[in-house]
């Protein structure tokens, strides 16, 4: 069946198709045929010769991927060495057990130059200001713009989604200078951004370095089934559903026990609650056991209700099916889970 061109065309043309042109590049230096992922994604090569040209970034999403793919390089060609497809993920999972984002993107930028050495990152802290750096090693050239903005953009968006809030930026740096389009990079970082710097840059608040990193494996492997959207559409926090969801939970458990009673809550559809959850890497089902296991916890170590009604304020419809799935999650029944020998506080 061949999809309709509403989906991908759909939103704001925001994005440069100067970035498109350096994919394409990366093909015809590897001696490849871009035509295909140009096509998935809807992309006139015509509209390659504008120098104010935009793409929605659902086109972006679509291009990208399927020239990372193609490559075998998530990088684009923009290092000297290929960074094949998994690499990003591996990054991102080899920082997620880090205790603070300031540690995370320490951790993200020393192993991101054990797999680009032509390129360093780099975190420093100066009162209230933090700073990440991307210097190049190699001489200016047309692959800068997409390679400065794609490793800039994945790190911010990685962090606002480890610390599953929006992480807004003083200023961005970049080093070359300001393109014809140079009014896309408000759509890019929503951010000011300095042209011809010595290097690129992102530069926020320092306090944001201390927020712990909240993502768990359950939810990074959510992420990695579909990660672009973080480096291609901004991460904003107003439009994430994790958080209401896990309130929604919280505050009404004997109605929320599907997802049709959770989208109600929310005035959405099942399938956009699930799309849009699975956006932000995490699932409906997870936020459920999170939620309920927090609950019953509690309530089993600080009061003295039966495991009956502990079992119902937690969201389960009988004790049954709540002590198998507490047994699931802890390896202990609800009884063992309160300290053997002693009556909990009422």
């Amino acid at each position: 069946m061949i999809e309709t061109p509403e989906p991908l065309l759909r939103g704001p043309a925001l994005t440069p198709v100067s970035l498109v042109r350096a994919m394409v590049l990366a093909y015809r230096q590897r001696g490849m045929d871009p035509a295909a992922a140009l096509a998935a994604a809807q992309i006139d090569p015509g509209r390659l010769a504008d120098p104010d040209g935009r793409i929605t970034a659902a086109q972006m999403e679509r291009v990208s991927e399927a020239a990372m793919r193609e490559l075998d390089d998530e990088a684009l060609g923009c290092f000297a060495r290929p960074l094949p497809w998994g690499s990003y993920g591996m990054l991102a999972r080899a920082s997620l057990s880090a205790p603070s984002l300031g540690l995370a993107l320490k951790r993200w930028c020393r192993h991101h130059g054990l797999m680009a050495p032509d390129a360093t990152l780099t975190l420093t802290r100066h009162d209230h200001e933090a700073r990440l750096t991307l210097a190049l090693h190699r001489p200016p050239g047309p692959m800068d713009e997409l390679c400065v903005v794609s490793v800039l953009r994945n790190i911010h968006g990685l962090a606002s989604w480890y610390a599953d809030s929006r992480i807004p930026l003083r200023q961005v740096q970049l080093p070359y200078p300001a393109p014809p389009h140079v009014a896309a990079y408000g759509a890019l970082f929503e951010a000011p951004a300095l042209f011809g710097e010595p290097a690129g840059a992102l530069v926020l608040d320092a306090q944001y370095l201390d927020l712990p990193v909240r993502r768990t494996e359950a939810a990074m492997n959510q992420l990695l089934q579909r990660a672009l959207p973080l480096t291609v559409r901004s991460f904003r926090r107003d439009r994430l559903l994790v958080q209401r969801v896990r309130q929604v939970l919280a505050d009404h458990p004997q109605e929320t026990h599907n997802a049709d009673g959770v989208a109600a809550r929310l005035n959405l559809s099942v399938r956009s609650l699930h799309r849009q959850l699975q956006a932000e890497g995490a699932s409906l089902q997870a936020l459920k056991d999170e939620v309920r296991l927090q609950r019953a916890s509690e309530l089993l170590l600080r009061t003295s209700r039966p495991i009956k009604q502990v079992a119902e304020a937690a969201g389960f419809r009988n004790e049954k099916s709540f002590a198998r799935a507490f047994r699931a999650w802890t390896g202990r029944s609800p009884s063992e889970w309160r300290r053997p020998g002693q009556t909990p506080p009422a």
